[in-house]
């Protein structure tokens, strides 16, 4: 049992893109059926290591190859987003996939993304709120007439009502905006209270309280199953810090349990933190605990011919478990 996580991450000195977009597609479709229970993608823009900044369109095509294997968008930045044209997308995926592939909406928190796009960061909490309430509006599949102009998104999605959705975030606003909307919850830290804070909110809005994922504390984010764990770090280690050291550096010092303050292989290797190399029994004992390994195949641009072995002794030990 394991989970795939594609950021498409290309740096300068590793894989070429082309490689890795069409190995991240055969990934999926090789692992759905050797112990894959979902594919997650994220998004980014701007980044100066061609971070994927279009994950509806990686998400069809990785749908288009696999038949059963669930695939999450987290966290789609819904600030950067038309609602309408976002609605249409959404469901032809959702046609696209029968159903498979789910949401978790965050405003994004790199200035340069809104700079990007145009977008007044100072307002990024009242526009998500606006575009999260239409969006929502529009999956139903009815005409909506918006300041005069009718608006109806055809074909609606196959899922009644639009797929799955949660919001992503670390705080009480984020905590806030899934409760006013009676949506589940993403939250990226362990902040004492949170949980609490959410369900009140949501009862408070005539809502029950929904699915609710928080960060283990101590657990690792990011997998490779290894033979060898000291030749592992030797090869993997320089794609690993940069995918570290990057990410650490958009967050501008907030903390997110992903998120490593390592600036070395030797200090990312220490124990504790969330980039791990497991031995295969190692592996599959975590699996045995009732955890999903957290694979990141292709993390920093791995070579795809690297990326692979590490990839089927991941899917060994989730047999062996």
């Amino acid at each position: 049992m394991f989970t795939l996580r594609f950021d498409m991450r290309a740096p300068t000195g590793g894989a070429p893109v082309t490689d890795l977009y069409a190995a991240a597609i055969e990934m999926c479709a090789w692992s759905e059926t050797r112990g894959a229970v979902v594919a997650v993608l994220s998004e980014h823009h701007g980044a100066h290591d061609n971070h994927l900044p279009a994950p509806l369109l990686l998400a069809s095509a990785i749908a288009a190859r696999t038949t059963q294997l669930a695939i999450l968008l987290a966290a789609v930045p819904i600030t950067f987003w038309d609602p309408v044209r976002l609605a249409e997308e959404i469901s032809v995926l959702d046609i696209i996939s029968k159903g498979r592939v789910s949401y978790a909406f965050g405003i994004g928190h790199r200035a340069e993304e809104y700079r990007h796009f145009g977008v007044d960061m100072k307002t990024r909490g009242a526009l998500a709120e606006e575009s999260l309430a239409l969006l929502r509006l529009l999956l139903r599949g009815d005409p909506i007439d918006l300041g005069g102009r009718l608006v109806h998104v055809t074909p609606p999605p196959i899922t009644p009502g639009g797929p799955h959705m949660v919001v992503a975030g670390g705080s009480r606003a984020a905590a806030r905006r899934a409760a006013r909307h009676g949506l589940g919850f993403l939250s990226q830290v362990a902040s004492p209270g949170l949980r609490e804070f959410y369900e009140a909110e949501c009862r408070a809005h005539g809502f029950e309280p929904g699915a609710v994922v928080f960060p283990i504390e101590g657990a690792p984010t990011t997998v490779f199953v290894a033979d060898d764990v000291d030749a592992a770090w030797g090869e993997l280690g320089p794609y690993l810090l940069h995918d570290a050291v990057t990410a650490a550096s958009y967050r501008h010092g907030d903390s997110v349990a992903s998120i490593s303050s390592a600036r070395s292989v030797s200090e990312l290797r220490e124990a504790g933190g969330p980039y791990r190399i497991f031995t295969v029994e190692e592996a599959a004992t975590y699996v045995r605990d009732g955890r999903p390994l957290p694979l990141l195949p292709l993390c920093g641009g791995v070579p795809t011919d690297v990326a692979w072995p590490y990839l089927e002794r991941a899917a060994l030990a989730s047999e062996r478990a």
